[in-house]
């Protein structure tokens, strides 16, 4: 897709100056046509500025950069972004960099996923093919890849040694592709997403258990209330107030 603009300047290199900065492009990768040719006048009169023209070629990942650095810049949190490109898979890969990172990824990832999204669903517009995009700060992926791959082979555990399945937090599509990943070579166990988005959540399931069966809580807080209900339990009811007497 192609992207015209004009500019001008006092000088005709100003004026092209001027468009390559507004659309962060090189010199190389545009067309230029000069629409009209600059003028000096006399005694201040008549002065005319040069106007061209700048067309430039768009592609999935130029239009990721562009977004990303134009959302990031209006968010008041401006960075460095570096791009790559796997052609064979179709994937634009882009790793930030700059102050106030922290901001920039969210709580578990939540930001950086958003910006992602929304990167990923400028970089194919009017596009035939589609591109999947990544968008990484502070190698944080990585990171919280090597912390999925520990709560994944956690849970699979607890599956099998209880029997029963086990449902994780809801994930986005992203990591809940690292869990199915790292479990498929997991003796013992299978692996399936259900619910809605964004609620989707992957279900680690024992061999010889049926997929259907309940499943229990993979998080934190419901392991807890299930372990205190069953101390609770086993103590016969211990703790519970006696019924008060019926009145005569």
């Amino acid at each position: 897709m192609k992207k015209v603009i004009e500019t001008k300047g006092n000088t005709i290199e100003e004026a092209i100056e001027n468009a390559l900065l507004m659309l962060g492009c090189d010199r190389d990768d545009v067309s230029v046509e000069v629409l009209e040719q600059p003028k000096s006048g006399f005694l201040g009169f008549g002065k005319q500025k040069a106007l061209v023209k700048v067309e430039y070629e768009t592609t999935p990942t130029s239009k990721a950069k562009e977004f990303a650095e134009g959302i990031l810049y209006r968010f008041g949190t401006p960075c460095s972004v570096k791009v790559s490109e796997d052609l064979d898979n179709k994937v634009i890969n882009m790793e930030l960099s700059g102050d106030n990172m922290n901001v920039v990824i969210g709580r578990r990832g939540e930001t950086l996923d958003a910006i992602q999204y929304l990167t990923t669903i400028v970089a194919n517009r009017e596009e035939d093919e589609h591109w999947r995009v990544v968008i990484d700060a502070e190698n944080y992926r990585s990171r919280r890849e090597d912390s999925l791959e520990s709560l994944a082979k956690k849970m699979a555990e607890k599956a099998v040694k209880y029997k029963k399945p086990v449902a994780l937090d809801s994930m986005p599509a992203n990591e809940r592709r690292v869990i199915h990943a790292i479990l498929q070579e997991m003796p013992g166990v299978t692996t399936h997403s259900t619910g809605s988005e964004p609620n989707r959540k992957v279900v680690i399931v024992p061999d010889g258990v049926s997929a259907s069966a309940p499943a229990q809580s993979g998080g934190r807080k419901s392991g807890y209330h299930n372990n205190y209900r069953r101390r609770r339990g086993s103590r016969g009811g211990q703790g519970k107030k006696p019924a008060a007497p019926k009145a005569e």
